[in-house]
């Protein structure tokens, strides 16, 4: 019925919302937010109704979630990092009956998973700064997925995005976009030197493991790096634990997904860590390389703190 028109993996950098702001930082993420305005036009020339974001910055400890309100409206502070994102204006619709499509289908593939949609939750930063870019007519609607969860398995996450595109396809009378939001690499700059690696990544193993993982993407060595993503996560200081990542990868087909990553914005510094903006085309796909649920918790599967 329905169909996953578009899949990227974006940056949601608070300094995107500095850099409108009059002052020495104005402009300085430009780039970033052409990204965004990019993706907008092409959700747009696909006939795109919804975006659902996959949000490594909404933390969960159990299950997982799905924020699917009518409709979202406020003013934002970060209590990560106040002094970059206050008082930001944001109001779009939502999509309820999207929201419980998806859920319902990631419970019938035994990913427990809740759709709230009376709720007076608001969506977190790695949505809403998204949506400042790509959705500021109130385009389209937007349902935000829970992705930094603390006690999940990857296996689980790669599941429940195929699950996701199942229900689009099968049951939704739509087109809809998945965008997972958060960074590669994500070891914050110490406290305190952050204005020095505002354009610095924040040791050369990270940034070399970064650039090796775009250059996987942009060859499609999707085999290779699903195997590889969770060392990568742990290792390379993943955000959310790159739980995005799996329920994009998982959307796409995982290790079988035979698209090459199209760089829109190229890989980036940003307070020590390492962003990108990239597209990664819907190919047709089976779903048989999906991992199965996972029983046990071997090293390296999930982290156990966040960076």
């Amino acid at each position: 019925m329905g169909k996953v028109a578009l899949a990227a993996k974006i940056t949601h950098v608070p300094s995107m919302y500095v850099s409108e702001l009059p002052g020495p930082n104005q402009g300085f993420r430009k780039p970033a937010i052409d990204g965004h305005i990019e993706i907008s036009k092409r959700c747009r020339e696909l006939g795109v109704d919804t975006i659902v974001v996959f949000d490594t910055h909404w933390l969960v400890n159990a299950n997982y979630h799905i924020n699917c309100g009518p409709h979202f409206k406020g003013l934002y502070t970060s209590n990560e990092l106040p002094h970059f994102i206050s008082n930001m204006e944001y109001e779009f619709p939502g999509n309820p009956e999207l929201g419980r499509l998806l859920a319902d289908e990631c419970n019938r593939l035994g990913v427990e998973t809740m759709a709230h949609q009376a709720t007076t939750l608001a969506p977190e930063y790695g949505t809403l700064v998204p949506m400042r870019y790509m959705n500021t007519d109130q385009h389209f609607k937007v349902v935000s997925v829970s992705a930094l969860c603390t006690s999940h398995y990857l296996n689980d996450s790669a599941r429940l995005g195929w699950a996701m595109r199942k229900a689009v396809e099968e049951h939704y009378d739509g087109t809809v976009a998945f965008l997972a939001s958060g960074s590669l690499s994500h070891r914050f700059a110490q406290n305190g030197q952050a204005p020095e690696f505002a354009t610095r990544i924040w040791s050369p193993f990270l940034e070399t493991l970064d650039k090796r993982v775009v250059q996987m993407w942009e060859n499609g060595e999707w085999e290779t790096f699903c195997a590889m993503l969770p060392e990568y996560a742990a290792k390379g200081h993943g955000e959310g634990f790159m739980h995005d990542t799996a329920m994009l990868l998982g959307a796409l087909g995982w290790s079988q997904y035979d698209g090459k990553a199209e760089v829109l914005t190229p890989y980036f510094a940003a307070s020590g860590t390492g962003q990108i903006n990239a597209v990664l085309p819907v190919t047709p796909q089976d779903g048989s390389s999906i991992p199965a649920a996972q029983a046990s918790n071997p090293a390296g599967t999930t982290s156990s703190s966040r960076l």
